[in-house]
Order: structure tokens, then C-alpha cells, then sequence
């Protein structure tokens, strides 16, 4: 900075900036608390349907938030010009004071050019000569350069905070310009660490990296510039070589227990990064892509994928991204297997090669394992990848499938291969044992892919109702077990993911389930009333009732998959009983039966599916399998945690389970106390072992099934007719125990149909 510029400079305009700034922000809170309650509030109550229940509601909820992000860049803004405008005031004041000082001895203070002079003068003499000439010097010049540092910081911060986003506004919150530098400041310290030869890194470095991409790793400013400054080649040499004991064996020695904490930080500040619009950002994601099929050095034969695959596993990495490295793995990995042929052995583990993935759960070469890790925190860009074409009818493969009694080739989605078709490369575990991260990716994946929210997660209001992409990829998860349960049988670990994505589709399995099998046609009076009885807010998956039996069956069998059914049908029974029993529900909406039939019919797919369930369960505890009755118990009393902050708020398992036009079973009110009370009484069972009390036997353990079953139905729909003071509260009990019996009797008759497929022991009706 000048040093005329700090000596003269008028405040004024910065003083403004500052104020219009402050006064930006009160606005900012107005808007922002009427997007959140007025905008975003009123979409969340509001009937949504077809597209606007999709698209619309969807683009309300990302317009709302942005007033959140443009509150916080702008109090960020406010923030760092408020705190540099502070400091430039007090370090004019302290030049000047400094010049009358040298004035009182003695000394003048001149501009030259963009500097200064400093004069003593001829007589008298400044006190201790030119040592005080030197020292007044010295004392101005570091004012200065505070200052030229003060301003050159907050412009950088300023730009880069701003560059952070091509559309929208940053989320990023900063208290004042020191916190705002200094995250550049270490991005640009710690990158310079990770660019060292991996022989030269100190534990002192290892150290100081690791802890500063833990505390620094969701600081969007921070890990742009981190990201930039590595640079794509920089971040997979930097993996690689920090993997391999040769290159610093005491590193390796002391450290190599850290290398997993020290994966998991890289990965989410990368995820952060790519989450910036910069363009630096843009050349960076598009330069590691085209990297991702080559080998990372000359004397290397691991590939890029394989290194960067292990870096993407925690984080939400931008969908753009993600969709484009996606792209490019699929197209290596065609070339590596020959468009499916064969596996890949181009990923298969050696024993030279390291271990790029430091989980304990698979060594890391096989590059899809991390990639679907990624996906399954990336609904978005999850349900378009496995939508993808794979192989088309026109590419050289041997893939076949037949039509109308032909055999032609094929068409294969990146879902067909992967869930289907792929040959697996070999995988170990940390203690040895046959790794499944490979396919327990794929179903994380698949379940963000198909409910629009991370893997792991339950949905809230803000949750969109499924659309297209995500009901075809749901249609083609369940067409594909119905034809062949041995692909979830065999690897039924998968059934936690599979199990949660199902429970999310309870409106689709039950209209699936409506429809009269031997006929194709509906069994209360046409598709229309289906529609009406188990109304969507989004897209159909319109699935086949043939291969939902076998796979509850199977879901059933896994204590994990058969909890996450079960609360989930307990919710939306719940919420469907109150939607049926409101007596403001619009006459065009209405179910047009008696109640009585409309609970018997409610209860008897509810009783349906609870039915298939316990078949699969008898299978599980009476089977070779061998599984504890305690199990399913245990799984299910567990599922209350998850659930914890759902009960009481009429969501849970989804806005798309009740597409209303009064709100109310979606929204709250009664329809959340009625969900909650059986959601209540399920976990309630579960926690005192009623399973346990029954017979170890098919008969005993069918029964149980069967009481639990009656119980929920019960509940809900006295609840939800006492909830609306209807005069037939004493009468509905036996509703659902009707509905209840027919539904089990339908379960066993369609296991019975698919005995052969399902392996397992129907038990009578």
C-alpha cells in the first residue's frame, strides 16, 4: 500500500460500503425468514402432484435454502469489510502517530513516489542520530506493510469467496478477514506438505497435514485452494505414494495406523472443493478425469481411478463430477473386460501393489468400490448413473436377451452390469475373509439412487417424491431380484440398503399388490380406484406383484431388511388410515367404498405384506440359516433410534407415501399422532420380545406374525377414527382383523405359487 494512499485515505466510502452491508442483512433476515416460513413452508403443505410434486416443490425447497447462503456470504462480506476497515483505520492512526513522534524529534516524514522518506534535521538533531532516523523508518515501513497485507488479504478473501459460486450464493461463514486469510493461508501450507516427495515427509508433516485437513475439510475457501494448489496429479501422486512402505518406511511405520483418519479428511475436503464454480475447480475436476485411465507415473501400473476412488468414500462430491468420472470408469471399464466378458483383472490386487484404501474393508484396487461410495451420498447423480446405458444393442458384447420368443443382443444399463452381470475382482478384509464392499456399495448406492436421499438416512418433508429416473431404477431393482432372487439371496448383506430403499415404496408395493394376478386387472373395481386407495404424490413404479413376493421373502429373511419393512408399513398404515378417515377429503379423492371396506382393504395388503415378511422370517430362525427370533426383535427396537426424529411429524418414510389434498396426513397433525402411536406400539412389541414368547416352530412363529400384524392395524385405524370423532370406533377392530386374515391367507397363496424360485416352507393360511 502506498504510503500517501494510508496517510490520506478517506474512510468514507468504506464506512458506507460497511453500512449498506449491515443494513443488506437485516433484509436478508426478513427474506430469509419469509422463504423458510411463508415460500418453503406453504410447498410443504401445499398438493402436490405429477410434475409440480417432482420438479416444482423440489426447485422451491433449493430457492428457500439459497436465502440461507445469501444471509451467510453476505454477513460474511459484512464481516471481512467491517474487520479490514477497522484495521486500515487503526493503522493510519498509528502511521500518524508514529510521524508526529518522529516530528517531536526531530525527523520529517515525506511521500516518495510510493514510499516515504524520513529526514533528520540539521539542528537540533534527532536525540540518538541516525539510529532514530533508522528505527522511525523501520516503524513506518512495517505499519505499511501491515496495511498492504490487511488490504491485499480481504481483497483475495473477498474474490474468493465470492468466486466460490457461479449461481447462488456460498454457505460459507466467515467471523471476520483474519479467519477468512488464514484458511487460504493453510491451504496453501498444507498443500505445499502434500507436494513433497513422499521419501522426505516427516512425521511432524504427516501430522500437521492430517489435523489441518480435519479441522479445515468443510472451509469451502480452504479447500478450493488446497484442492487447486495440489493439483489433480499432485493429489494422486500424494495417495500413492504415502501408501507404499518403500518410499518412507519410518513414516509408514510410525503413522500407517493414521492412514485411514488421513483418507477420510482428503476425501471430504476434496468433496468440498469440487463443490466450487471457480474456474480453477472446473479445470481441476476435468483434468483428474482424463487422468483417471492412466497410469499415475511412468513406473506405475495402478491407474488413476483406483488412486482418486479411494479419496471419494466420505463427502458429497459435486454431481456434475461425479457423472463424468462415472462416464469415463464405465468406458475403462468396458476396455478392461471387453465389453463384459471377462472381469477386470486390471483391478485385481497384487501382492506388491499398497493399499490405497485404508477402511480395513477392501485393499482399494478395484476403483467402482469407492465410486459407489460416493454415489450412495449423491442421490442426484446416483439415479443418472445407474440409468446410464452400459452396452448397447449395437456395441460387440455377448450379452442376449429374448423377444417374443427370439434371442437378440441385448441392452444393458450400468445397472443390469454392475447388479447383475459384473464378475467381481477378488477382495480381502482387513482380517483376511472375502470382502463385501463391493456389492454393500452397490446398494448404498441404489439406495440413494432410488429415494432421493443419502444411503443411511431416513427422508424428512424437504425430500422430494420420487420421479421417473428414480421409479424406473426401482422397477428394474425389483424385475431383476423377481426373476432371480439368488442376486439378493446370495449376498443378502445387501438387505439393509434394499430393505430401506422397499419401505420407500410401500405405496407401489401395496398397489402392486392390488392388482389381481390371474387377471391383470384390478380387484376393486379398476385401476382408477387402486390409484384412489393408494394415492402418489410422484412417479410409479409400477411394479410387478410376481416379483414383489419373492422379494419381501427374502427381505424377511434379513433381520435388518425385514425392520426396515416393517416400521415403514407400520408409518405409512398410519398415515393412510388417517387420509381414508378425514372427513374433509375432497369427493373426487375419496375412495368410493364403505369405510368398512376401506380399512378391510387397507388392512388385508398391509396383512399381505406382513405375511410375505414372516416367511421369510420362519425361513431365516427355522432354516439352515439359523437366525435368532431375538434378531428381528433387536432390529426392529433399533429402528426407534432412527425414527426418532420422524415420529410425531407425519413424514418419515416419505412425502410421496400420501398424496393429499388437505395436507393433513403429510403435514402433521393427526396423521403423525396416529403414525406415531403405531409406530409406538411395533417398537414396544419388539423391545419385550413377543417373537421370543412364541413357538419355536412354523405354526408359532406364523401366529406371532399375525397378532403383531393385527395389533398395528388395529391401532391405526382407531386412532385415526377417534382422531376424527367418527361414530364407528368400536366396530373397526374387526375391520382389520377381516382384512387382516384375508391378507395372510394372500401371502401364503402367492409364496405357494413361487415355492420353487423362493426355496423356502409356505406355512398354511
Amino acid at each position: 500500500m502506498d504510503f500517501e494512499a494510508l496517510h490520506s485515505a478517506s474512510f468514507t466510502s468504506l464506512d458506507t460500503t460497511v453500512s449498506d452491508w449491515t443494513k443488506m442483512l437485516t433484509k436478508l433476515t426478513d427474506l430469509k425468514a419469509d422463504a423458510k416460513d411463508g415460500l418453503h413452508g406453504k410447498a410443504s403443505k401445499a398438493n402436490w402432484a405429477g410434475y409440480n410434486a417432482t420438479v416444482s416443490r423440489e426447485f422451491i425447497g433449493k430457492t428457500a435454502e439459497e436465502f440461507n447462503d445469501a444471509y451467510t456470504q453476505a454477513e460474511s462480506i459484512r464481516n471481512i469489510m467491517r474487520d479490514t476497515q477497522g484495521e486500515l483505520k487503526t493503522q493510519q492512526r498509528l502511521l500518524k502517530e508514529a510521524i508526529e513522534r518522529g516530528r517531536g524529534n526531530h525527523m520529517s516524514v515525506k511521500p516518495a513516489g510510493s514510499g516515504f522518506t524520513v529526514t533528520p534535521n540539521p539542528d537540533p538533531k534527532p536525540a540518538n542520530g541516525q539510529k532514530d532516523v533508522d528505527a522511525l523508518r523501520d516503524e513506518l515501513q512495517g505499519i505499511l506493510d501491515k496495511a498492504t497485507e490487511m488490504d491485499s488479504t480481504a481483497a483475495t478473501s473477498l474474490k474468493a469467496l465470492v468466486d466460490l459460486t457461479d449461481y447462488g450464493f456460498s454457505g460459507q461463514k466467515y467471523a471476520d478477514r483474519d479467519s477468512a486469510a488464514n484458511s487460504i493461508r493453510e491451504a496453501e501450507n498444507l498443500a505445499r506438505i502434500a507436494k513433497k516427495n513422499p521419501e522426505d515427509l516427516t512425521v511432524k508433516e504427516f501430522d500437521t497435514l492430517n489435523a489441518g485437513l480435519k479441522k479445515y475439510s468443510g472451509d469451502e475457501l480452504f479447500a478450493e485452494r488446497f484442492a487447486e494448489q495440489l493439483g489433480p496429479k499432485g493429489t494422486l501422486e500424494f495417495w500413492a505414494g504415502i501408501n507404499d512402505p518403500h518410499n518412507n518406511s519410518r513414516l509408514f511405520r510410525e503413522r500407517h495406523e493414521d492412514l485411514g483418519e488421513l483418507q477420510k479428511n482428503l476425501s471430504l475436503t476434496l468433496a468440498t472443493a469440487t463443490q466450487a464454480d471457480t474456474p480453477e475447480m472446473h479445470r481441476w475436476k476435468g483434468e483428474m478425469t482424463d487422468l483417471g485411465s492412466q497410469p499415475i507415473n511412468k513406473n506405475s501400473t495402478t491407474q488413476g481411478f483406483q488412486v482418486m476412488s479411494n479419496l471419494m468414500r466420505w463427502g458429497n462430491f459435486d454431481d456434475q463430477f461425479l457423472k463424468s468420472y462415472g462416464s469415463e470408469l464405465m468406458e475403462t471399464e468396458k476396455a478392461a473386460t471387453s465389453n463384459g466378458r471377462h472381469g477386470a483383472t486390471v483391478w485385481t490386487h497384487m501382492g506388491m501393489d499398497p493399499n490405497l484404501n485404508r477402511t480395513g474393508e477392501d485393499s482399494g484396487s478395484d476403483p467402482m468400490i469407492g465410486f459407489l461410495r460416493a454415489l450412495s451420498n449423491s442421490p442426484d447423480a446416483a439415479t443418472d448413473f445407474f440409468n446410464d446405458p452400459f452396452l448397447s444393442k449395437d456395441e460387440d458384447h455377448d450379452f442376449k436377451e429374448k423377444v417374443k420368443g427370439k434371442e437378440v443382443t441385448a441392452e444393458l444399463s450400468n445397472f443390469d452390469y454392475l447388479f447383475e452381470e459384473r464378475d467381481w475382482p477378488p477382495e480381502r478384509d482387513k482380517d483376511g475373509d472375502d470382502s463385501i464392499s463391493g456389492r454393500n456399495n452397490l446398494a448404498m448406492a441404489l439406495e440413494a439412487a432410488t429415494t432421493g436421499h443419502p444411503a443411511g438416512e431416513l427422508p424428512t418433508v424437504d425430500t422430494p417424491p420420487h420421479n421417473d429416473g428414480q421409479a424406473q431404477l426401482m422397477n428394474s431393482l425389483v424385475s431383476s431380484i423377481g426373476e432371480d432372487p439368488g442376486r439378493l439371496k446370495d449376498h443378502s448383506y445387501m438387505s439393509d440398503s434394499i430393505g430401506q430403499i422397499t419401505s420407500e415404496y410401500l405405496p407401489d408395493i401395496n398397489r402392486s399388490l392390488s392388482v389381481d394376478e390371474s387377471s391383470g386387472e384390478s380387484g376393486d373395481n379398476g385401476s382408477g380406484n387402486i390409484d384412489k386407495l393408494f394415492p402418489l404424490a410422484g412417479a410409479d413404479a409400477n411394479l410387478n406383484s410376481e416379483h414383489v413376493t419373492p422379494l419381501l421373502v427374502l427381505l424377511g429373511q434379513n433381520p435388518e431388511g425385514n425392520a426396515a419393512v416393517e416400521t415403514g408399513q407400520a408409518a405409512y398404515l398410519g398415515n393412510l388410515m388417517d387420509y381414508h378417515l378425514n372427513p374433509n377429503l375432497p369427493e373426487e379423492s375419496r375412495y368410493p367404498q364403505t369405510p368398512q371396506d376401506t380399512i378391510e382393504e387397507i388392512s388385508r395388503r398391509s396383512g399381505e405384506i406382513g405375511g410375505t415378511l414372516a416367511i421369510g422370517r420362519q425361513e431365516a430362525i427355522l432354516g439352515p440359516a439359523g437366525t435368532e427370533a431375538k434378531d428381528f426383535e433387536d432390529s426392529i427396537a433399533q429402528q426407534k433410534n432412527a425414527w426418532s426424529g420422524a415420529i410425531g411429524t407425519g413424514i418419515g418414510v416419505g412425502v410421496s407415501f400420501v398424496a393429499t389434498p388437505v395436507g393433513g396426513a403429510i403435514a402433521g397433525g393427526a396423521a403423525s399422532t396416529v403414525s406415531s402411536l403405531v409406530l409406538e406400539h411395533v417398537f414396544q412389541q419388539a423391545e419385550n420380545n413377543v417373537l421370543q414368547d412364541a413357538s419355536a416352530d412354523s405354526a408359532g412363529l406364523w401366529s406371532a406374525s399375525k397378532r403383531v400384524n393385527l395389533e398395528m392395524g388395529q391401532e391405526a385405524a382407531f386412532s385415526a377414527a377417534k382422531a376424527h370423532d367418527l361414530p364407528y370406533q368400536n366396530q373397526v377392530a374387526d375391520w382389520v382383523r377381516s382384512g387382516r386374515d384375508d391378507g395372510y391367507s394372500d401371502a401364503s397363496d402367492n409364496a405357494s405359487r413361487m415355492a420353487d424360485h423362493l426355496t423356502t416352507e409356505v406355512p398354511p393360511a
